[in-house]
């Protein structure tokens, strides 16, 4: 059973894979609260080298309309502002020359839907890449049985198993976008 349950590794780490994916992609839908998670996309040219923004700043939510960027080196402060200005965050930035404080306006109902939307593309694309990863796991499930490695009533067992696994981590996709919808929706 063991060429099996490598199979299967491989499924649940491509599972894996894709949900982590989507959270990361919904980290960075703005909400109507402050999140330091919608920075994680920012570079900012830092004496020529685009850097993530987390690497060379504190980030903080002192109130949930408001994040504070404190980078470490005061230099800086102006590049900072520019690159989350140019962002497709939406955000207007102000500076006092040490911190860069950043307002997040309410989102318009508009607004939300349009985010909903991409919530919901975004748990679209998860869920192609664990068809995907369903795909090949069937066909190297296959592949044992007409090797002749494994006998053909373990693997059909087996893909009813892939099966099963399947369906868990499509609810699941629905399950995190549904909470990240719930989140964008409340105002």
């Amino acid at each position: 059973m063991g060429l099996i349950d490598d199979v299967f590794a491989d499924l649940r780490s491509g599972i894996q894979k894709a949900h982590d994916a989507l959270r990361r992609d919904l980290a960075r839908l703005r909400t109507g609260r402050a999140s330091v998670s919608l920075l994680d996309g920012i570079r900012v040219d830092y004496y020529g080298t685009p850097t993530p923004l987390n690497q060379m700043a504190s980030l903080s939510t002192p109130d949930p309309r408001t994040i504070f960027v404190k980078p470490w080196d005061k230099s800086v402060v102006s590049a900072i502002e520019k690159a989350i200005r140019q962002s497709d965050l939406g955000v207007n930035p102000m500076s006092d020359g040490e911190l860069v404080r950043i307002p997040i306006p309410p989102l318009t109902e508009e607004r939300r839907k349009d985010l909903v939307k991409i919530a919901r593309k975004n748990g679209e694309e998860s869920k192609v890449a664990i068809r995907g990863a369903r795909r090949e796991a069937r066909e190297l499930l296959e592949q044992l049985e007409s090797d002749g490695d494994v006998p053909a009533d373990e693997v059909a067992q087996a893909l009813k198993k892939v099966e099963t696994e399947i369906e868990t981590s499509v609810k699941k996709v629905d399950e995190i976008v549904a909470n990240k919808e719930k989140e964008i929706m409340e105002v």
